[in-house]
């Protein structure tokens, strides 16, 4: 039995519980995915600068070169996204507006649900893109895809039980404030 000053208080400490996941309010989640916005356009910029002048490209591109072109910035983009997520949870808006990810057991991302992730956020994209490829010359009528695609994503959280998205749902992912 412990003796002296303070084992009193030794005895009846419990252990820390662990804290709630407090999850960033909708509007913090939508500033920071329009200032992600701002800064992929710096990335996306410098990269197809980069691959642009090394390729010793024109435009417009032929359409074997714009192919290449388009799936190199998609790579470039989930490369920024994965990295970060994979490094603390945070991309530069996330820091900003303090906002984490974090998976299914609060610690950091595993890299399968962090490239899963990545790729299910393009998903809604789809008809968007198809509408694209499709009416080339007609590019406005991707508009209304694209508007529900953002209805579609920023939708299910507004009704999802814990305000997660559905690739967050399905992934065991999670937002939460930082």
């Amino acid at each position: 039995m412990p003796c002296g000053p303070g084992a009193k208080l030794r005895r009846h400490v419990e252990p820390a519980r662990p804290r709630p996941f407090r999850r960033p309010p909708p509007p913090r989640r939508f500033a920071s995915a329009l200032y992600e916005g701002c800064l992929l356009f710096g990335v996306t910029f410098l990269a197809g600068y980069l691959f642009i002048t090394l390729s010793q490209s024109r435009w417009p591109m032929p359409p074997e070169r714009l192919l290449a072109f388009r799936l190199y910035l998609f790579f470039v983009v989930g490369l920024y996204f994965v990295w970060f997520w994979r490094r603390g949870g945070q991309t530069l808006a996330m820091k900003t507006w303090r906002i984490r990810l974090v998976g299914a057991d609060g610690g950091a991302v595993a890299l399968l649900p962090a490239l899963l992730r990545y790729l299910l956020l393009w998903t809604p994209m789809l008809p968007a893109a198809a509408a694209l490829v499709a009416l080339p010359a007609q590019p406005l009528l991707a508009l209304p895809a694209l508007l529900g695609t953002v209805l579609l994503q920023w939708g299910w959280a507004l009704v999802d039980r814990e305000r997660q998205f559905l690739h967050d749902r399905l992934l065991g992912t999670r937002l939460v404030a930082a």
